[in-house]
């Protein structure tokens, strides 16, 4: 546990550093913008992989049950998750009325993914990864709020850009279901 307890802190603090402007434009201006993406880059995956691992060992310990979630929350989370897809395929450089409507889409899908697996995962180390990743998501929107960030402008009718995002969405929603038992051990279809 303490492998993603770790993880998660430098890969949701790396992630946090955002928030902070003026420092963070300190530290670019002392170190460079190439320096500091490698930097960025490299203390995220390190994070990733302590995730990963740490979840891992967790899961191979055996897991500590926090509480059962009930079997209709199954296809909540199969909803939310097909919506964190598809909000992740609506961040585009010519964004269109899904990415208006969500200001924040990178933000969202990581709301909508992290609130899925909480809602099926009712284990301590599940808890804790996902809900870690949910509360770091709603802080981040706040600060997005606060900084006067309203993210992608809302069009008046849906683009082109929205069909490729529910297509492509769509798409990749169904291989993750497919690829799930062989990526993470557990299936995405719990009946």
């Amino acid at each position: 546990m303490l492998y993603l307890i770790l993880g998660l802190f430098l890969f949701l603090s790396v992630h946090s550093f955002s928030m902070f402007r003026g420092y963070r434009a300190a530290v670019i201006g002392r170190l460079g913008i190439g320096f500091y993406k490698v930097s960025y880059a490299a203390k995220a995956a390190i994070g990733l992989v302590l995730i990963i691992y740490g979840f891992h060992c967790y899961r191979q310990a055996g897991e500590i049950l926090i509480w059962a979630p009930p079997s209709w929350l199954h296809y909540v989370t199969l909803v939310l998750m097909w919506c964190a897809v598809v909000s992740l395929f609506a961040v585009n450089k010519a964004p269109g009325r899904i990415a208006g409507w969500l200001h924040h889409p990178m933000v969202t899908a990581v709301k909508f993914w992290a609130l899925a697996h909480l809602l099926s995962n009712g284990d301590l180390g599940g808890i804790i990864l996902f809900g870690s990743f949910l509360a770091w998501a709603v802080i981040d929107r706040i600060s997005l709020k606060k900084r006067g960030d309203r993210g992608a402008a809302s069009q008046p009718k849906f683009t082109q850009a929205d069909g490729q995002a529910v297509a492509l969405g769509s798409a990749i929603f169904l291989v993750i279901i497919f690829l799930h038992p062989y990526l993470f051990g557990v299936s995405a279809f719990n009946w």
